[in-house]
């Protein structure tokens, strides 16, 4: 069990939402905070948008510690209850530790340029244009689909399971899985394929046929790239995230719930 002492020093931010702020004010003075650069963890006021941008920033400035969550906006699947009160540090040391591994994604575009990015939640390739895209699927080195006519399709971790990938109808994915949901965007052809489950060890390779008639972008989480030729993705252990949660919230119960709602 972690020690009490473990996160003795804090950082604290909030979203821009009115919820967020007024709580922040509310913690200000509940104890002493320190600069993110300083902190030992960092305790997150806002909804699930604000928790994977905060873990990005983290990610560009090279300063990963564990991330605590207390949902001030809207769905906060990755937040606890948000509560007034009681010992930070404490609670903190008794939390229950996540690891999320984000994809890594190189893509390449047509002009051969490479772009890399990190992405938490997931990939997604979209047509650009009214014109369907034809996309070339491999799993590990092999093609598993020679051409998939869609509007796009998306690999999502188990944290971004719950986000677009659900929308598409894919599967939620216990963040404890070790797995990856591969789920096509209003696929036409082949009708019947309605995705995969992959281990998190595979590596997917996503190739656009026909781009000039059909071009695709690639979107990292937020990160934008167009007139794609492939996409090669893969988790990137090296960039491991760590969730904290109370013990009471049981994400289990949450994951099984979201999937009986009508």
């Amino acid at each position: 069990m972690a020690g009490i002492n473990e996160f003795e020093r804090l950082a604290l931010v909030a979203s821009s939402a009115d919820k967020a702020q007024e709580a922040a004010r509310h913690l200000a003075d509940a104890m002493k905070w320190v600069p993110l650069e300083q902190a030992d963890a960092v305790v997150v006021l806002g909804g699930d948008g604000f928790m994977l941008h905060t873990l990005h920033h983290m990610l560009e400035i090279g300063r990963v510690i564990p991330a605590y969550g207390m949902n001030r906006g809207t769905v906060g699947f990755l937040m606890n209850h948000y509560r007034e009160g009681g010992n930070l540090t404490a609670k903190l040391a008794k939390a229950t530790r996540i690891a999320v591994a984000p994809l890594h994604m190189t893509a390449v575009t047509q002009d051969g340029a490479h772009h890399v990015h990190n992405a938490i939640n997931e990939v997604s390739l979209l047509r650009e244009t009214r014109q369907t895209a034809k996309i070339e699927v491999s799993v590990n080195e092999k093609v598993r689909i020679p051409e998939l006519v869609c509007d796009g399709v998306l690999l999502a971790t188990p944290a971004g399971s719950t986000a677009y990938n659900l929308s598409a109808n894919g599967p939620i994915l216990p963040l404890t899985s070790n797995t990856l949901a591969l789920t096509p965007i209003s696929p036409f052809r082949p009708r019947r394929w309605k995705g995969a489950i992959l281990p998190d060890h595979s590596r997917v390779t996503l190739r656009v046929r026909e781009p000039a008639k059909r071009p695709v972008a690639a979107v990292a989480d937020q990160k934008e790239v167009r007139d794609i030729a492939e996409v090669r993705l893969a988790i990137d252990e090296a960039s491991e995230l760590t969730l904290l949660f109370d013990k009471g919230h049981s994400l289990d119960e949450r994951i099984v719930s979201e999937q009986f709602v009508a």
